[in-house]
């Protein structure tokens, strides 16, 4: 599945400046500034959970200075062992559809909340090269996940249901450029969310053409 729900879809929060934040014509400086900005300005945190891109992502976000203040930390759970062990995912994923599918990123993005603590988690694994691609799930495969858990309200009363989105794309370019794209959509897929415009598959497919002009979003 390309959506995962576990119930109503909760309100992304607004943020001043929207269209700066999810400008298609942003570099990647500012949209980790954006990013950074809005995600203080709501107080809430992020963590993230990557496995073909090896802290590439994570990398990124600590690049700016004070990022502590809203970047928790992450995990690299390259093997399959390790994404069960360290963010739960159910070990009968890997059977079913294999590690690089929409219910694995999904069940990574959702860990990463569980485990940090956070409002926001991103799950990525796929296919980088240049080996180990097949013709189900080629060299440039890659699927995302992105999760969100709306804090409590301040009323007290209990939080909406964790939201979770997936979208699969297939990057063109050696493993560098592959591991970069990855990088480049996931942060498209956060500030898209924080500025309101919430997360469907068409906006999945703006992240693709905005972002990384090669790659074609496989629905």
């Amino acid at each position: 599945m390309d959506q995962q729900d576990n119930g109503n879809q909760p309100i992304p929060p607004a943020v001043s400046s929207s269209d700066r934040l999810d400008g298609g014509d942003s570099d990647r400086a500012t949209r980790l500034r954006c990013l950074a900005e809005a995600l203080e300005a709501h107080g809430m945190r992020l963590a993230v959970a990557e496995s073909c891109t090896g802290g590439l992502l994570a990398a990124n976000l600590t690049e700016r200075a004070g990022s502590s203040a809203w970047f928790v930390g992450g995990w690299v759970t390259y093997s399959n062992a390790a994404k069960q062990r360290e963010l739960a995912v159910p070990t009968r994923l890997f059977a079913e559809v294999g590690a690089v599918s929409a219910e694995v990123v999904a069940a990574m993005a959702a860990g990463a909340v569980r485990q940090a603590g956070t409002e926001y988690g991103v799950g990525i694994s796929g296919v980088a090269g240049p080996d180990g691609g097949s013709e189900s799930k080629p060299v440039g495969t890659i699927w995302l996940g992105w999760a969100f858990q709306p804090p409590v309200a301040p009323n007290g009363s209990a939080s909406a249901p964790m939201e979770t989105f997936t979208a699969r794309y297939r990057f063109d370019g050696d493993r560098h450029a592959i591991r970069e794209a990855s990088v480049d959509v996931a942060l498209r897929g956060l500030c898209a969310h924080l500025a309101g415009h919430g997360w469907s598959k068409a906006q999945a497919a703006e992240w693709s053409a905005a972002f990384w002009p090669v790659a074609g979003l496989k629905l």
